[in-house]
């Protein structure tokens, strides 16, 4: 019982957090908002048992992930955003098919969930066998993601410089 109540709460708390990041206007407090989903997401993985991807996740995205983030809006000196009224097909268009897809996405996990017991041997390895994984068979993947958030570093250093004032010569 415990276990279902800790869970309750970790999902309200990201539930609120993601709903909070949505609706503030200035991006740092979008980015703490995350921060707390990202948290809140690692306890849900403690409780399931996976305490290697909690603490991945609280490693990885709640701390590097997160404070690249930082970085960058504080970078780019992003202000308070400017509210519009939206467009009139967007709720025509988006509306219904957000409820089309979360209809959709409801009774796949209703009907195909696979809740069913799961044996010993099925569940995934030791912290061991997943860095074998990570480093060896996909080690590829995970330094071309590591290149591209370099890539997006530079961007946004490009981005944010000023440019300097021309200089005329004087004849």
């Amino acid at each position: 019982m415990l276990h279902l109540t800790l869970f309750l709460v970790f999902g309200a708390v990201c539930l609120a957090g993601a709903i909070n990041l949505l609706v503030q206007r200035h991006p740092i407090n979008s980015a703490l908002s995350l921060v707390a989903v990202m948290a809140a997401l690692a306890g849900e993985y403690l409780l399931l048992g996976a305490e290697f991807v909690g603490a991945v996740q609280v490693i990885v995205y709640a701390g590097a992930i997160m404070v690249l983030f930082v970085f960058v809006i504080m970078l780019l000196n992003a202000g308070e955003e400017e509210r519009t009224r939206g467009s009139h097909i967007a709720l025509l268009i988006g509306v219904p098919g957000m409820l089309t897809g979360s209809l959709l996405i409801a009774w796949v996990l209703l009907h195909h969930s696979g809740t069913e017991a799961v044996g010993i041997g099925a569940l995934p390895g030791p912290p061991k066998a997943l860095a074998q994984l990570l480093f060896h068979d996909f080690l590829l993947p995970f330094e071309v993601t590591s290149i591209l958030i370099l890539i997006a570093i530079l961007g946004s250093v490009v981005l944010a410089a000023k440019p300097e004032p021309s200089q005329e010569k004087e004849n």
